[in-house]
């Protein structure tokens, strides 16, 4: 998630909700929020990396429990799942937040700061949690519905394929959903207004070593090695043709070289090269492309300087893609609580990655943002707190604000899909 938002163009109300058609969040339940902006701190201050999430599952797990959820512990290592059963329909829906935190050493000095060095919530699945615990409670206290909520606490989602290990592990065989949607704070987008996007929402992420294999020898005498720096050099510049080339002018693709590592001296010719790939598309065709491309492109690249080469091409994430129906139902919800002003029908896509995308490759659904940033009085976003800070920065802070407008939105989302 270090992609900032480019300027969002206000789109027409496509929505057939009405404007503020129900609401769940009274004034007390309001009030009673300071709870979960304490718990948020809490989880905050004691961050764990993935699948060490422990402490945190623990807790949200207790906390389901005195509410008269169902919990499942275990799921996927560290995962909690939480159902609450009403009525008799057959209907499911589930809803989903993370909860590892990022192995950054955190810089805000907050009073809440993480006291675990070397680790932060640096993306805000602190307050993902929260909030979603918070609109757990009201759910069971005030909503009426008809049908099974599924709430699905993930651990791993930065790089550990925390959804692939709970699905692995029977996630939607044990607890069907019909439908899954899940939120994510944005830095740099007004707090309290939403992003949506139909189809892809969020780039496939890859990633690649390209080990090149020369002779080493004496840095007055190229003749009589094989470099294999100038050609990592000649394969870095080359790379960026296969997306200025080969890839769809209207299409997205990504291909950063972000790590080169080879020699020890300015006279010694080395006998290897490594190159750190990471390579992103919006659309499955382009991913598959670029592989095809790539390591097309490296070989030759260097058999053309007499080198032989190994490539570990390693899959990560897929592309996230909304399901159009269920964005749809979470936009009018959006409409309903917050107006035309407040809601973003058709966003930009984002080239970071999210492993929901499994999830949403098992079950339709959607995946949207919701504003971090503070606006000062004359509506303009501020620039110089936490709040707007980038995620996975160490001066990064999840702005507290979210917990009550996203938890609204979760109570209402379920009283929407599980209607009686």
């Amino acid at each position: 998630m270090q992609t900032v938002l480019p300027s969002l163009e206000q789109l027409p109300n496509q929505s057939t909700y009405s404007l503020n058609e129900m609401s769940y969040m009274g004034d007390a339940m309001v009030e009673r929020l300071d709870e979960f902006i304490q718990l948020r701190h809490d989880i905050h201050k004691f961050p764990e990396l993935a699948f060490d999430e422990h402490r945190t599952s623990e807790l949200v797990a207790g906390k389901l429990l005195n509410w008269g959820y169902k919990v499942h512990r275990g799921l996927g290592r560290t995962g909690v799942v939480a159902t609450l059963k009403r009525g008799n329909s057959t209907k499911t829906v589930g809803i989903r937040a993370d909860m590892d935190a990022l192995p950054i050493q955190e810089e805000t000095k907050l009073n809440w700061q993480s006291e675990r060095p070397g680790v932060m919530h640096g993306c805000g699945h602190d307050g993902h949690t929260a909030t979603l615990l918070a609109a757990a409670k009201i759910i069971a206290e005030t909503v009426e519905f008809d049908g099974t909520l599924n709430l699905i606490f993930q651990p791993a989602e930065e790089g550990g394929g925390g959804a692939l290990k709970m699905m692995e592990d029977g996630l939607f065989d044990l607890f069907p959903c019909d439908s899954i949607f899940a939120m994510h704070n944005m830095p740099g987008v007004p707090v309290g207004h939403f992003v949506f996007r139909h189809g892809s929402m969020m780039a496939s992420s890859d990633y690649a070593t390209i080990k090149l294999l020369g002779k080493g020898g004496h840095g007055a005498m190229p003749h009589l090695a094989q470099d294999p720096v100038v050609a990592a050099a000649s394969i870095i510049m080359a790379l960026q043709t296969v997306v200025a080339r080969n890839v769809d002018p209207q299409q997205t693709a990504v291909v950063t070289v972000g790590a080169v590592h080879s020699g020890q001296a300015n006279n010694v010719i080395p006998a290897s090269a490594t190159l750190e790939l990471s390579i992103r598309a919006l659309d499955p065709k382009v991913r598959q492309l670029l592989e095809v491309r790539i390591k097309s492109l490296i070989t030759a690249q260097a058999q053309s300087y007499g080198l032989s080469v190994e490539i570990d091409w390693r899959a990560g994430y897929t592309v996230l893609v909304n399901n159009a129906l269920e964005t749809d139902l979470a936009t009018g919800v959006a409409l309903s609580l917050y107006g035309n002003e407040r809601v973003h029908l058709q966003g930009p896509a984002l080239t970071a990655s999210e492993d929901f995308s499994f999830m949403l490759e098992k079950i339709p659904g959607c995946y949207f943002l919701i504003g971090n940033t503070d606006v000062d009085s004359n509506g303009v976003v501020c620039t110089d707190s936490t709040s707007s800070c980038m995620v996975h920065n160490p001066g990064y802070d999840f702005n507290d604000k979210i917990i009550s407008i996203g938890s609204q939105y979760w109570a209402q989302l379920v009283g929407e899909y599980l209607k009686k």
